[in-house]
């Protein structure tokens, strides 16, 4: 059986095809590109029961994936993350089955290894040398240690404001690190230019088509985990949207393949109000969204103002009935602090902005009477310790504990 049902890519708006073997960008059109598969061939090839004996990654899937030869895997372990219970949080809300699948607990810390491990042992298969990329800091952590392991030179560019942790693992990993006064629409520009001298291969979001793919196995992991069974909401934190889309092609696969039945989830893009071009866009009834103008959030991973594939993230929300929320900074980071205190899980400020907009949707009627919710956190709280603020008390050797206490 091969390694990998891969067929070729294509392009979701004009439909031109292109070679997997050869190095692409995006469509001539403008557009990214997504990666096809043989899926008929590969459902009968492969059964759900074929998965059980596996390793525990998201290389478990690798007939899913684009890469077409064991040797060129680059990995650190990554997957697969649990799909844990929110009972406490969840009563509060009146969503008796909610869930959170918790990406913090991956290689780097937050769910951008997946995008990276597939990105760059694709890239390794490829031949490619040397890449580029502008992030909002994790997303350039993850690509700067996962190039390391494959002997890829890594260029990144990131705002000056971007989660210090972020800057240390990218120097870390010894890529080229600049920090740019600006968003990360300033530093894609800047990567931009770069790339125009052909001496990097542009990995900015979308604008190399593996990185879906990475992603995509969130969604698979779901279903697996679910049973093959579909959950009824499923909320997500998005900047430039990837996650959604993969999740999207993912369980669109599953579908075709025979693996699940029924209708998809309601895919649900949580934004801040800070920086929501989604959101208003949906709002609007839009298929692409404006530019979010002096966009600003605690939620830094999905401070991105215009998102590239913000069509397929939009077709995505429409096909599946599902909504878009923007969600206040103070309350994303009170969230923080109740999921830590009632469930015991620190996340990530973009992960608790799932939660508040599950509690808004509960309390609005749109999440009803025993549906399967999910919410995902995107990142360990760990990267983002300067969202939690209190003066603790400082004792001398000899002192006693307040009687308060």
């Amino acid at each position: 059986m091969p390694f990998s049902y891969v067929s070729h890519l294509s392009c979701p708006k004009c439909q031109s095809v292109y070679s997997i073997d050869e190095i692409h960008q995006l469509c001539a059109c403008g557009s990214p590109l997504l990666v096809k598969y043989r899926l008929e061939e590969l459902a009968f090839s492969l059964k759900p029961s074929d998965l059980m004996t596996r390793p525990s990654t998201l290389w478990r899937y690798h007939e899913w994936l684009p890469v077409q030869s064991e040797d060129n895997v680059v990995t650190l372990g990554e997957g697969v993350t649990p799909l844990i219970p929110m009972p406490r949080i969840g009563r509060e809300m009146g969503i008796a089955h909610f869930y959170m699948k918790d990406e913090g607990v991956l290689p780097t810390g937050t769910f951008k290894a997946r995008g990276a491990a597939v990105g760059v042992s694709k890239a390794k298969e490829l031949g490619i040398k040397a890449l580029a990329m502008p992030t909002n800091g994790n997303a350039g952590a993850a690509w700067s240690l996962y190039a390391a392991r494959a002997g890829i030179k890594a260029t990144i560019v990131m705002p000056v404001d971007a989660p210090e942790i972020t800057r240390k693992e990218c120097e870390a990993s010894g890529a080229n690190l600049f920090l740019v006064n600006g968003l990360i629409s300033d530093a894609g520009k800047i990567v931009a230019k770069a790339v125009e001298k052909g001496q990097l291969f542009d990995a900015s979001t979308l604008k190399e088509p593996y990185r879906i793919e990475g992603k995509k196995t969130m969604g698979l992991e779901i279903a697996e985990q679910l049973g093959w069974k579909m959950p009824d909401v499923i909320l997500y934190p998005t900047g430039g949207g990837v996650g959604i889309i993969g999740i999207y092609k993912a369980l669109n696969e599953l579908l075709q393949m025979g693996w699940v039945e029924g209708p998809l989830p309601r895919l649900v893009a949580v934004q801040a109000e800070g920086c929501a071009p989604i959101v208003q866009a949906w709002q609007e009834g839009k298929s692409i969204s404006e530019f979010w103008s002096n966009a600003n959030t605690v939620a830094f991973g999905i401070n991105v103002p215009k998102a590239l594939g913000d069509f397929l993230v939009l077709d995505a929300i429409y096909k599946t009935h599902g909504c878009a929320v923007a969600v206040d900074d103070e309350t994303i980071l009170a969230e923080q602090r109740r999921i830590a205190s009632h469930e015991g899980a620190f996340v990530c400020p973009e992960g608790a902005a799932t939660f508040v907009a599950a509690k808004r949707l509960r309390e609005n009627g749109w999440i009803k009477d025993g549906e399967v919710v999910i919410a995902l956190n995107t990142g360990t709280g760990l990267k983002y310790p300067n969202t939690i603020h209190r003066e603790v008390p400082i004792l001398q050797p000899g002192d006693a504990l307040a009687e308060d206490i």
